[in-house]
């Protein structure tokens, strides 16, 4: 996401993940960067979620006590990743006072239980008992066997064991306010079961949406595109303007010129059909998106650069060269020059990471117009290239127009 502010961003990829009806949504840090009142609503619309049958784990920086209410449940990690405390939000002042640990007025709980297993904030507790033995006293409240490893650490286990006389968390609500929360959330997972049998949309369809979808991308970065065909034109007038036509080796120095520029600036402008939207991609084909509906709307709406950027080229390009042969020949061959590269660009952009595709898509030009024009190479290997098809589609047409004017005299 790009033009907007980063916590204005950070909730539009919330929102991009909660519109995908994920069955498990993990967020790290969802409310940095926003005040107090975007954050309750981020946290309002992920309690809403949560009650849809969606399972909400994140990962809270800071938060406010009415924030940290918001949560059914805490998990509250010591050094090592070692559990101190995981169970209901509700519940843990109440297991902490246990221990005789009691949070201050006006301290934010969460930030004052860190404060003490940081050892920031020095508290008394039962029997002097330090935060190091705070996940003992977790796994004693669960049941759970100490491992090897802490035992040995610990010399009074027997004092802790006789000392941990904490009441189970108590469960504050009856039975029946249990069963009838459970029942709600059912309910509500059953109404999102209905959207999962959606019928989606077919091939036809999606393609149509992608088409829009797309056309819309392309008008909205019509400043690249114009950028895009501003360095032909600078190219068509450098190369028209350096190799002349000559009658005797039929341009050949200049078509090879245009073959290496076209090929370049073309296989570069179409890794920018997917290589950005890589994740949306996956996003969208996890949910039931065609990949035959994608490809085919983005390939159609770069035909109108494959069909535009020959005559932006040859514009300038013959206003500085005037080759022997016809526009209309050129641009023939140039259209399916464009076309043959762009679908090269495409597999690099969806094989390779971005930077590793453009330094592909650099290099492959410059060195398939150096093999294809190299007489001693294999025929085979010269078969393969690209560059070799063209530059005989450019000599063809220059020679053809070269034969017509002597056959007239």
């Amino acid at each position: 996401m790009r033009g907007i502010p980063g916590g204005q961003r950070k909730r539009v990829n919330v929102g991009i993940e909660m519109v995908m009806e994920p069955s498990l949504l993990i967020l790290d840090e969802p409310t940095t960067g926003l005040d107090c009142a975007s954050s309750q609503l981020l946290l309002k619309a992920l309690r809403h979620e949560a009650l849809q049958g969606v399972n909400v784990c994140a990962v809270i920086h800071q938060p406010s006590y009415t924030l940290f209410n918001m949560f059914d449940d805490f998990v509250l990690l010591a050094r090592g990743g070692l559990i101190v405390y995981h169970g209901p939000v509700s519940e843990v002042e109440m297991y902490f006072a246990g221990l005789g640990i009691k949070v201050p007025g006006r301290e934010n709980p969460p930030d004052y239980y860190i404060d003490i297993l940081e050892g920031i904030v020095k508290t008394k507790m039962r029997a002097n008992v330090t935060p190091n033995h705070l996940p003992l006293l977790w796994m004693l409240h669960n049941g759970y066997e100490f491992p090897d490893d802490l035992q040995k650490d610990i010399e009074n286990i027997d004092t802790i064991r006789e000392l941990y006389t904490v009441r189970s968390i108590s469960r504050e609500q009856s039975f029946a306010e249990q069963s009838e929360d459970v029942d709600s959330v059912h309910q509500n997972v059953r109404q999102s079961n209905k959207l999962l049998d959606r019928k989606t949309p077919g091939v036809f369809a999606q393609y149509g949406h992608y088409l829009g979808r797309v056309a819309k991308q392309r008008l909205r970065e019509a400043s690249q595109q114009a950028v895009d065909y501003l360095i032909l034109c600078i190219a068509g007038i450098c190369i028209g303007t350096i190799a002349k036509v000559r009658d005797d080796s039929f341009g050949v120095a200049s078509y090879g010129y245009t073959i290496m520029a076209v090929s370049l600036l073309c296989q570069l402008a179409a890794l920018r059909s997917f290589s950005p939207e890589k994740l949306q991609y996956w996003r969208e084909r996890e949910s039931g998106m065609s990949s035959l509906a994608y490809f085919l709307a983005r390939d159609t709406i770069d035909h109108f650069n494959t069909v535009i950027k020959p005559i932006i080229f040859l514009s300038t390009f013959y206003f500085f060269n005037n080759p022997r042969s016809t526009l209309r020949d050129n641009y023939l061959v140039l259209l399916a020059l464009v076309y043959c590269v762009t679908g090269v660009g495409y597999t690099f952009a969806i094989w390779f990471e971005l930077g590793l595709a453009q330094l592909c898509s650099a290099l492959l030009p410059v060195v398939l117009v150096l093999v294809g024009t190299k007489p001693d190479l294999p025929r085979v290997i010269k078969e393969l290239c690209y560059p070799k098809w063209a530059l005989e589609a450019f000599i063809i047409v220059g020679a053809k127009k070269i034969f017509w004017r002597v056959a007239d005299y």
